[in-house]
């Protein structure tokens, strides 16, 4: 990452000019490029104890329609299943087969994924986001002789 891209404190005679990336895409489903990864840690709640997780940054796009989401995964039992969906739509993973992920190879991959509107409330204003609901399976492209 270089230094122009790393979170910096401003001061009062800073000059701004960055807005917000943020807009909301139609529910349906996409193509996507992980942009980056980021190693974390979720602190645990009532529902599930603490573990690393893994911050995603997806450009997903369609035909002319682009835009950039977020998405979490937890490195944890109950979340494996996830785990595995995210891992086989970028081809890393086949379907039965264990795996032991290599992270490396997340940044820059690419898959297909369903997207839905996430209505929530934040300081008593109601507000949307995408949110990832699935990803889908990378199709296996066989050869079929004779066949396009």
């Amino acid at each position: 990452m270089s230094n122009e891209n790393m979170n910096m404190e401003l001061d009062w005679n800073s000059t701004i000019e960055k807005e917000s990336e943020f807009e909301l895409l139609p529910e349906g489903t996409y193509d996507f490029t992980v942009e980056s990864m980021e190693r974390g840690r979720f602190a645990g709640s009532e529902k599930m104890s603490a573990c690393p997780q893994a911050n995603l940054t997806l450009i997903v796009h369609d035909g002319d329609l682009q835009g950039k989401i977020f998405d979490t995964l937890y490195l944890h039992s109950k979340a494996e299943w996830r785990l595995s969906q995210f891992f086989t739509a970028i081809g890393q993973k086949k379907k039965g087969e264990p795996l032991q992920p290599n992270w490396n190879l997340v940044p820059g991959s690419t898959g297909k994924l369903e997207l839905t509107i996430n209505e929530y409330e934040k300081n008593g204003e109601k507000r949307k986001n995408n949110r990832v609901s699935r990803y889908i399976p990378k199709e296996n492209k066989t050869f079929t002789p004779g066949q396009f």
